[in-house]
């Protein structure tokens, strides 16, 4: 099984063909599945109502023994876990494929396993949230959710396995090459369509803890939204600018909305706000909190006064990026991350606005090795 080579289009294309298209599109040049038929339900019924055995019904997920996942990941052998957190553990697996195709021979295919602490409240409605979620929606910037696994205490999912693993890794971990400018930018689109399809869903979906944590990253760079567990229903009024969800804090501090912090007050805007962290995290390098001589800071509290004047601008940048960026490109996304942070809600941008200027910024940019 070790030799077998993953691709993510084994599983992923027949979810994206399966799918109807009653969601709004994003942009001209981004391909997407939509919510299948029947997917109004996630707005009438909130996923934080639902009990345990109120799983919608979706053709596109497995559900797996846990005899195949224990199988899959040699007994959850302790060398095989590529991630950990409050939630639990992220293992490294392999599944035949025929399990979930009849129509290619025997193969197997790379997936992550997560395997959430089976006493914990909050991690049974995450793994519910994920599974109804998306077991409903598909788009090239979300991580595919293959199955799932519900036995006794034990909950599990099954996604495709992302080789480059997430970004914030990538940024802030000591690597013998950077990421460079133009793959920091391809990111950046690649997150910011993810973002936009939940915003733009038939069923609004805000993903309520958006962090470089949780975007990860294929062989090709491409970045793709994980790990929704705490995502909400948006909500129902025309405009979204004039209503919210009202919700206790479940974020991260330095990426989190300082409304949403205060007041519990969460729209899509709140996710925009996160999204300015994250721009920031990705042309300075820096974490969105970070220390310094053993005092804590923000880094939008210090980024802030150089994002908006060119003659500063360099003050905020990477220095692993050796000067290799095009300086109208950074003051544009520093100038974009400063809108976004706004403090007033309804002065930030819809991500659909954010989305055209990064493509504007990403297209004309040369090979990304």
């Amino acid at each position: 099984m070790g030799n077998c080579l993953y691709s993510s289009s084994k599983v992923d294309n027949s979810r994206h063909a399966n799918s109807a298209s009653s969601a709004s599109n994003v942009s001209s040049n981004t391909t997407h599945s939509t919510v299948p038929s029947g997917s109004s339900s996630l707005g009438s019924l909130p996923t934080q109502h639902r009990t345990e055995g109120e799983i919608l019904s979706s053709p596109n997920l497995k559900a797996f023994s846990y005899n195949e996942l224990k199988n899959a990941t040699r007994n959850f052998r302790p060398d095989s876990v590529i991630g950990e957190g409050d939630f639990g553990c992220v293992f490294k697996g392999w599944i035949d494929e025929t399990t979930l195709t009849a129509s290619r021979p025997c193969s197997c295919i790379a997936v992550a396993i997560k395997m959430l602490k089976p006493d914990s409240f909050q991690s049974r409605k995450d793994w519910l949230t994920e599974v109804n979620y998306l077991g409903q929606l598909s788009h090239q910037n979300l991580v595919l959710l293959i199955g799932y696994c519900t036995e006794g205490k034990k909950r599990l999912l099954v996604y495709e396995f992302m080789p480059r693993g997430s970004l914030d890794n990538h940024l802030f971990r000591r690597r013998p090459q950077p990421l460079t400018w133009a793959i920091r930018m391809k990111v950046a689109v690649g997150a910011a369509k993810g973002l936009n399809f939940l915003h733009e869903a038939k069923s609004q979906v805000i993903y309520r803890d958006f962090k470089s944590a949780k975007i990860l990253l294929d062989a090709e760079y491409n970045a793709k939204l994980s790990y929704i567990g705490l995502a909400e229903a948006g909500p129902t009024g025309d405009d979204d600018d004039d209503t919210h969800v009202s919700t206790f804090f479940m974020g991260t501090r330095g990426y989190a909305a300082p409304e949403y912090i205060s007041t519990g007050r969460l729209t899509a805007k709140s996710d925009v706000y996160s999204f300015g962290v994250v721009l920031l995290e990705l042309i300075s390098g820096r974490r969105a909190m970070d220390s310094n001589n053993g005092i804590r800071y923000s880094l939008v509290d210090w980024a802030k006064p150089y994002l908006n004047n060119r003659r500063k601008i360099f003050r905020v940048m990477d220095t692993k990026l050796d000067k290799q960026y095009q300086q109208k490109g950074a003051y544009t996304v520093a100038s974009l991350a400063l809108k976004c942070l706004n403090p007033e809600p309804k002065l930030r941008p819809k991500m659909s606005e954010v989305l055209v200027k990064l493509e504007e910024l990403w297209n004309p940019l040369p090979n990304l090795e």
